[in-house]
């Protein structure tokens, strides 16, 4: 019932869009996003099980280079007679030759060319009686300067580690090191295995499957390797692709596990999300040119049905906006049966009753209206006549006090002020009161206080003198005086200052109330003044909504009404006032 009530309140003509787009529109948007994103994620799906197939084939050919390395290495390592005639005291050169043509030039030589994964084996050594050449070199400073050097002696372990024997990520210089000797001991000299990898076979493992992406090597997080489709990258940009990789980036990782000298060692393989869906994005026309049919037709004939119930509802709201500026003309109407044409019909009889109702109407309305405003000029006069009781008692009380204590002309001056308040505040007859009557009710006002709050309360009243003849309406600066005083000045420890301004413009009078006081905090300060322009309520604030009222209804859109407050520094109220 609910929902057959809130239809029953919607357009006719939204009612026909809201069939269009429930039946019609939104069916095929979703079929078509459906049959996409199922397409998308299954091409997505398999497009990254290839991707995820050809990293791990990458990895297994360089774990199989690096194993078969290493296990070269072990060979070497445990070869007694190698060692021997590495840590021999040769007593002439020709004896070292002789050793090393005879079995260390062959064992060091014979792996290359069966293993096409090693491209050189090097040994160096500290044994002096060595001549350096060939295969074996000296461990020299500059050697252990070098920073494959110095991984192996920071890594503290007989076993081999990969380390990189270069500075370019473009350029695949790997190696496997291991000590032949932890120590140089008697007998025992220090020996050092370097077997570089073959760079080519590094790229070739890394670029015989086509990737439309970057493959990173990395260990740690230090890029070692990278192969990118046109091998066009620089070193620096290699380390900032991989630091910084694209938005729409897919990134797929291959770890080691399980081998100790490949612990930290991962391929990476980047790639765009738009290169791999390349294939899903040229099958979007297809979809679209699917939907257009089941979008375009429903509409025709929609908008062919509607056509007819449209016209005539545009012809009942013209005569309606007519009726709205006074013209009671009646719709010809061809007699139709359907419900547009009831409501022409209806909406004639409207029209001719509202034609004989018009005067009874208008004579009602101007009988509210001379009530309503016979209603707002006593809440004016009542709000005028106000002021603040709360003052009157505290200041009576306070001259009552001084006048017992001691006897004075200050005293005299007082009262005189007193009684010219009270005499003003009942005698004025009239809504218009010179500038300089209101200014000298302030100053009453104002000596009154300098005698209530003596040293504490100071205060100064400019004016033009071409202001003091000017209209303004009674009871304007008291009301923001005496906020001034009880809100802004009373509530501070030390002295404050009142100062009221009354200059003239091109336009007509700027008043202006301030102190410096207390402020007003910023959060009252927008509640009065949203108040003050957008509720019809009195509310606590009289004195500032009198005024403001007031400058409303004698100057209207010529009175500029402004607050300005900082906590802890002052308030002043400026009031802009046109000519009367």
């Amino acid at each position: 019932m609910r929902i057959s009530g809130a239809l029953n309140n919607i357009r006719l003509r939204n009612k026909m869009l809201i069939v269009y787009f429930l039946c019609v529109f939104i069916p095929v948007i979703l079929t078509m996003l459906t049959f996409y994103t199922i397409t998308t994620n299954n091409v997505k799906k398999q497009k990254l099980q290839d991707l995820s197939l050809a990293i791990e084939q990458i990895r297994n050919e360089f774990r199989n280079q690096v194993d078969a390395v290493v296990g070269i290495s072990a060979v070497l390592y445990n070869d007694s007679i190698l060692n021997e005639s590495l840590d021999r005291q040769y007593d002439n050169p020709a004896d070292y030759v002789i050793s090393y043509h005879s079995y260390t030039m062959d064992i060091l030589e014979k792996y290359a060319p069966v293993y096409r994964a090693i491209q050189q084996i090097t040994v160096y050594t500290n044994n002096d009686t060595i001549i350096y050449g060939g295969h074996v070199l000296p461990l020299s400073p500059e050697v252990k300067k070098q920073g494959w050097y110095r991984e192996l002696e920071q890594s503290n372990t007989s076993n081999p580690i990969i380390v990189r024997d270069g500075a370019s990520p473009m350029q695949p210089a790997i190696s496997i090191v291991r000590k032949m000797s932890d120590s140089a001991g008697p007998g025992h000299h220090a020996k050092v295995m370097k077997i570089d990898l073959h760079p080519e076979l590094i790229m070739q493992a890394f670029h015989n499957v086509t990737l439309a992406g970057n493959v990173y090597l990395l260990s740690g997080e230090e890029v070692q390797y990278v192969a990118t489709p046109n091998g066009a990258l620089t070193d620096a940009a290699a380390k900032a692709s991989f630091d910084q990789p694209g938005r729409d980036a897919i990134m797929l990782e291959e770890s080691f596990d399980g081998v100790g000298y490949l612990r930290n060692w991962r391929v990476v393989g980047e790639f765009q999300e738009g290169e791999v869906l390349e294939e899903v994005r040229k099958s979007r026309e297809f979809v679209i040119y699917m939907a257009l049919p089941n979008i375009i037709v429903p509409t025709l004939i929609i908008i062919w049905f509607t056509r007819s119930l449209n016209e005539r509802l545009i012809r009942i709201l013209k005569q309606m906006k007519r009726v709205k500026n006074h013209s009671f003309d009646t719709i010809d109407n061809s007699e139709t049966k359907d419900e547009i044409g009831q409501l022409t019909m209806e909406f004639n009889r409207m029209t001719l009753q509202i034609r004989s109702l018009i005067h009874d109407v208008y004579m009602a309305d101007i009988q509210k209206k001379e009530l309503e405003l016979k209603r707002n000029q006593s809440q004016l006069h009542a709000l005028q006549s106000q002021i603040n009781p709360h003052f009157l008692f505290n200041s009576l009380e306070t001259i009552r006090m001084r006048s017992l204590m001691k006897s004075e002309e200050e005293t005299a001056r007082i009262i005189h002020h007193m009684a010219k308040i009270f005499r003003k505040s009942l005698t004025w007859g009239k809504d218009l009161v010179t500038v300089k009557d209101e200014l000298d009710l302030v100053d009453s006002f104002l000596q009154i206080q300098k005698y209530r709050f003596g040293d504490k309360l100071d205060y100064r009243i400019e004016a033009d003198p071409e202001c003091s003849g000017e209209l303004i309406p009674k009871m304007t600066l008291q009301p923001l005086v005496e906020n001034a005083s009880i809100h802004g000045i009373e509530a501070l420890k030390s002295s404050g200052m009142i100062t009221v301004r009354v200059s003239k413009t091109p336009e007509g009078m700027l008043c202006m109330v301030s102190d410096n006081g207390v402020g007003i905090p910023e959060d009252k300060l927008a509640e009065l003044l949203h108040d003050l322009r957008h509720s019809e309520e009195i509310g606590e604030s009289v004195g500032v909504r009198n005024v403001f009222l007031r400058l409303r209804l004698f100057y209207g859109e010529r009175a500029a009404f402004e607050i300005k407050s900082t906590r802890g520094e002052g308030t002043s109220v400026i009031l802009a006032l046109g000519s009367l």
